[in-house]
């Protein structure tokens, strides 16, 4: 569901029961959490879940890869879907290749690559999320420049 969306309906909520006022400020209160999104929209590859998965898998990236620097990801910006391959009989994982410019704790931005696969979370149920983040692939898992995910 997209931030709009989300919105409209918690506006609706709110203006048609009594209990929606609580369910109003809860759902204020859930997008106030997300402070990487800065989009107006930028459908899928914008989701809170999509950007808390990168922002949760960087902090651990950053903490467990022997000399990387000590940083997080503070920020989206420019996000984008670049290219879409949907599933058919030959191909049948849907992807969305995205991108975007991270402002990271230390003040740098960096330019980041994610995928997103329709259908193959945890045993197959959700989308999984491959990124990368440049100059952060020190073990060229992506290739040079993270260029698998461009």
């Amino acid at each position: 569901m997209t931030r709009f969306a989300q919105s409209a309906l918690a506006a609706l909520i709110a203006l048609c029961t009594p209990l929606g006022a609580s369910l109003a400020v809860t759902q204020a209160a859930k997008a106030a959490d997300l402070a990487v999104y800065t989009e107006e929209d930028s459908g899928v590859c914008g989701e809170a879940w999509v950007l808390n998965k990168i922002t949760s898998r960087f902090s651990y990236q950053v903490r467990h890869v022997p000399n990387l620097p000590d940083v997080e990801i503070t920020d989206f910006q420019g996000i984008h879907q670049h290219r879409y391959l949907p599933a058919n009989e030959t191909w049948p994982i849907g992807r969305r290749y995205c991108g975007a410019t991270v402002s990271l704790s230390d003040g740098h931005a960096r330019t980041i690559w994610y995928l997103i696969e329709e259908g193959q979370g945890f045993a197959s149920i959700g989308d999984n999320v491959e990124f990368c983040v440049a100059g952060f692939d020190r073990w060229m898992v992506y290739n040079g420049r993270c260029r698998v995910l461009r």
